[in-house]
């Protein structure tokens, strides 16, 4: 490792500071770290950096109290014989055990059924190599965090506009005149969109926060519009309805670069009924959009093929082709869609006024249509017109978890991005604009296997273990329409579960719902506290056993850094490196860290060498893919392929002789070729010397209006970001849905649902967005339950990884539920007593604090604070576990029965996304003192011992050791 900053030595000793990426949470800010003999002695933001430009957050300040926390884990551990899971009690062994039990079990289930083994990955950075390790596997069952995360986010907007908030696009509030955020927590993209929105305040923007929360980016906002949860797409909907009925959509922008003007079968009796009609039909591979649709132009008064030139095509009315068949253009069908949608009536399910949401719809399309952007920048459109300007409509949005973590989010995502299309937001200045590798075909061409013949014994999956389905066929799923999956993703229960369905692993497998598992490989997820719903019984389901003694999940492995609620129930454990010891790549494979203006990647370098005998995760997989000579870690001969992590990073192509692999920057033998490449030896030691990113430029003229940008998506294709240069046409109408619709309507020839879901999949599987009331709401008690409960992370934390932090937990030292004070009048309690908050799930107990900057109907906390007793290294008495609470434990992974099954995933049907923020409560006072309960938080668990490794002595004055008075 090289010095970046400087090499000196003092009185004090040898001081050094070096280069790296932060991971404290997603954002992956550039850092630089001050060692002093080899300790960390402080961090701050990289002023180089592109990403953070030196911002830094009090995650990224604190770093060293993670890198010392006293719940490292340092050694491999094992189950000590003869112990419950749970107990915490391990013995530990040496790497050569640990490597050697996994490739004796592995090895057998790969030769006999690679589906027996399950790989979810948390928070990781590098879920290009753990796909690529479960593929190489053969086991269909893998996922990320996604699932339970913002999968509808990247879901609704990527089926609509080819692009998606957070990583891979995001508002350009640097030329935005107003800036609309809903459902955002203070975390999301933190550093840099704090930068963004302090510059774009001082320039004179106004920005407006929908959440039912004010904290945060909201509390700086010009205006607070707080909205019930669940409800944000009876706003957009109506908020749409309101711009058509004011005439303020940009029909240009419409008609032009998205499927508005496009013809629609309206014959019900018709097998496309409710399909494009087309010039011809050749047979579509489903990756691209074939430009073969009809307008209806009014000049001729007959139907031409989209984009002839001198073409005006209409987007009202109703016509009939030559052949008789009734069509209307898909933008007169979402006015036949929203028509009902009206401010009054939304107002009486967001608690809005109608006032309100007019003025808003006002707002948003007059400043589009008024204050337009026009930079001078030519550029191509793919059909050959040479614009001599890039025009934009300065209103950007932007929105994450809060819009998408409910049953609905995936229509009001729809919504959302049709809501940004009306205005012409879309890859625009001052709007919404794409960031590397997207935008994409919609949908992206990745598939998952057809069937259970693409599992195959020692064989690699026939297909990638997470895809983009198109149409019905693309499922994963077996002759029955059954899942082929643990965890149902890509069956006719959630289709285009594009993420996976983390959160509901545990439970089908501890049913053996579709089938049993044997071994599960946990990384980095705490699925026995804050990552599962309905904690305390996944609990008790990794703890359970069959008649015959044996676990129902029969052996598990948790690789982490830390010791955690989840660690206790592993069989096995493996001790991971922090982000401070270990090479890491965020990677165009994967997600990177691109800015609006073109491609960026970034590496970590390790500043500090591992801790105890901690193993990077990455160096676990190259090892097992190794030993279980999988095809892409082996050579022809069988022998190892790649030395270690770093060797694989530069040496790894995507196919031979692709020249792609997982850095972009510096290929080439002597580092002179981007994007594609031979393998640069020295790639790693230029990267270090280059802050550890590599950015690209575009060209001005291909960095606007890509999805339709000749020049930007021949580049696209000659780098190997698409496969093909054809336009992105933003789908207003959803033909993907509808095709899902037709087969649940038994009018096509493929793929057919099993009879008991036809009708939940023709419910939901509209072509244009609808409202429904999220699925937990629909079966609960609202009287008995009348309010809304909702989590949060707060910007201090990430997760339960920060909340252990000795630093961090001074801002955060326990959680309470945050409620408007009429509720406690009401209910005759008083700020900071404790209280219940009860669902038809089951119960907590917290203290309560007053807020007026939260909606009325809604109480809500921050998550992950609340810890079981000793976890984490904490004391048994620690705040976090006696005054702190988790929320997950009023929330379920199931819904109660119904004529969907018995068994139905509380999760969005669309997509899976998990309906974290669905569940109702009511509160009432709980009875602490000398007479009545204790004052504690509840429920309450045993108390976690402490496991071989931990280092205790970490629990130190920390005043004193910076002091330099303290011993290591």
């Amino acid at each position: 490792m090289s010095v970046i900053a400087s090499d000196v030595n003092t009185q004090e000793g040898r001081t050094e500071v070096k280069n790296t990426t932060c991971y404290m949470c997603a954002c992956r800010c550039g850092i630089r770290v001050t060692l002093r003999d080899g300790e960390v002695r402080y961090i701050q933001g990289n002023p180089e950096h592109p990403l953070n430009k030196g911002v830094i957050c009090a995650k990224g300040a604190s770093g060293i109290m993670k890198q010392y926390s006293p719940a490292r884990l340092t050694k491999p551990l094992k189950r000590r014989e003869g112990s419950e899971r749970g107990a915490g009690d391990f013995e530990a062994i040496s790497w050569d055990e640990a490597f050697g039990i996994m490739e004796e079990r592995l090895a057998e289930i790969r030769k006999t059924d690679p589906k027996k083994f399950a790989l979810f990955t948390g928070r990781d950075q590098m879920q290009a190599l753990t796909g690529m390790f479960a593929k190489q596997f053969g086991t269909p069952n893998y996922a990320a965090h996604g699932g339970f995360c913002s999968v509808n986010m990247a879901a609704g907007m990527i089926y609509t506009i080819g692009g998606s908030f957070w990583e891979f696009g995001g508002p350009d509030l640097e030329r935005s005149k107003l800036f609309v955020m809903i459902g955002t927590a203070e975390d999301h993209h933190s550093n840099p969109m704090k930068i963004a929105i302090s510059k774009f305040k001082r320039d004179g923007g106004k920005f407006i926060s929908i959440n039912p929360v004010r904290t945060g980016y909201s509390a700086i906002a010009d205006e607070w519009i707080p909205i019930k949860p669940g409800t944000d797409g009876a706003l957009l909907l109506a908020l749409i309805n309101e711009i058509i009925k004011q005439g303020l959509y940009d029909r240009d922008f419409l008609t032009q670069y998205s499927n508005s003007a496009q013809l629609v079968n309206m014959d019900e009796n018709s097998s496309e009924y409710g399909m494009f009609v087309r010039a011809e039909v050749p047979e579509e591979e489903g990756c691209f959009d074939p430009q073969n649709k009809l307008w209806w132009d009014r000049q001729l008064n007959r139907a031409v093929v989209t984009h002839t030139d001198g073409c005006d095509p209409r987007l009202l009315g109703s016509f009939m082709l030559e052949d008789g068949t009734p069509v209307k253009p898909a933008f007169q069908l979402l006015i036949d869609q929203v028509k009902e949608y009206t401010p009054d009536w939304a107002a009486g399910i967001t608690g809005i006024p109608a006032e309100t949401i007019r003025r808003l719809a006002y707002e948003m399309g007059v400043t589009a249509r008024d204050q337009k952007i026009e930079l001078p920048i030519a550029w191509t459109d793919v059909w050959g017109k040479e614009h001599e300007t890039v025009t934009g409509s300065p209103v950007a949005f932007h929105a994450m978890r809060g819009l998408a973590a409910h049953s609905n989010g995936f229509h009001s995502i729809r919504a959302l991005s049709i809501l940004m299309s009306m205005l012409g937001t879309i890859d625009t200045p001052g709007g919404f604009r794409h960031k590397a590798p997207f935008p994409r075909p919609i949908p992206p061409c990745a598939k998952t296997p057809k069937g259970p013949e693409g599992v195959q014994p020692e064989t690699p999956l026939a297909g990638m273990p997470l895809g983009w389905p198109a149409d019905p066929d693309d499922l994963f799923v077996d002759d029955k329409g059954g899942p082929v999956r643990i965890d149902k993703a890509f069956s006719w229960e959630h289709p285009l579960s594009v993420h996976g369905l983390m959160h509901n692993v545990i439970t089908n497998a501890w049913r053996g719902d579709p089938y049993p598992i044997d071994t599960l490989l946990i990384f980095m997820a705490n699925m026995a506290w804050n990552s599962s719903m309905n904690t305390a019984e996944v609990r008790k389901m990794l703890n359970d056993k069959n008649e015959d003694g044996g676990y129902k999940i029969p052996y598990i492995i948790v690789c982490d850094a830390f010791q955690s609620e989840m660690t206790a129930f592993a069989d096995l454990i493996l001790p991971d490196t922090t982000y401070l010891e270990r090479h890491d790549v965020m990677s165009m494979l994967d997600r990177p860290i691109s800015e609006f203006d073109g491609p960026v990647d970034s590496v970590r370098i390790p500043v500090v060498p591992p801790k105890g005998e901690c193993k990077p995760f990455q160096e676990v997989l190259i090892e097992m893919g190794s030993r279980l000579k999988l095809p892409a870690f082996t050579k022809d001969d069988g022998s190892r392929k790649f030395r270690d992590y770093p060797d694989f990073v530069i040496n790894y192509e995507t196919e031979p002789g692709s020249g792609i692999g997982f850095l972009a920057g510096w290929r080439g033998k002597g580092g002179e070729k981007f994007m594609k490449g031979e393998a640069n030896p020295n790639q790693w030691q230029m990267y270090e010397k280059n802050n550890c990113v590599y950015q690209y430029h575009l060209p001005k003229s291909y960095q606007y209006m890509r999805n339709w940008n000749k020049g930007y998506l021949q580049w696209a294709k000659e780098h190997r970001l698409t496969r093909y240069d054809e336009p992105i046409l933003i789908h207003i109408y959803s033909e993907v849905l509808q095709q899902f619709r037709l087969a649940a309507q038994g009018k096509t020839q493929g793929k057919q649902p099993p009879e008991h879901l036809r009708k939940r999949v023709e419910t939901y599987f509209t072509p244009l967005p609808y409202y429904f009331e999220p699925l937990e709401s629909q079966v609960t008690d609202k009287q008995k339950y009348p309010l809304n409960a909702l989590t949060q992370r707060p910007m201090a934390m990430y997760h339960s990884w920060d909340s252990q932090n000795a630093w961090l937990r001074q801002i955060h030292t326990y959680n309470y539920l945050y409620m408007s004070p009429v509720l406690g009048q009401q209910q005759g309690f008083e700020d900071g007593d404790w209280v219940w908050a009860e669902s038809m799930w089951g119960k907590v107990k917290a203290k309560c604090r007053f807020s007026e900057a939260v909606e009325p109907g809604t109480v809500w906390t921050w998550n992950a604070i609340g810890k079981a007793a000793g976890a984490w290294g904490l004391t048994p008495e620690a705040n976090e576990s006696k005054q702190g609470f988790l929320l997950n434990h009023v929330i379920s992974e199931e819904l109660p029965p119904s004529d969907d099954g018995d068994h139905v995933s509380n999760s969005d049907p669309v997509t899976g996304q998990a309906g974290w923020y669905d569940v109702r409560v009511r509160v009432y006072k709980a009875e602490v003192g000398d007479e009545g309960e204790e004052g504690v938080s509840f429920p309450q668990f045993d108390n976690y011992p402490t496991v071989p490794g931990q280092d205790l002595s970490m629990r130190k004055s920390w005043l004193g050791y910076f002091a330099g008075k303290g011993k290591k």
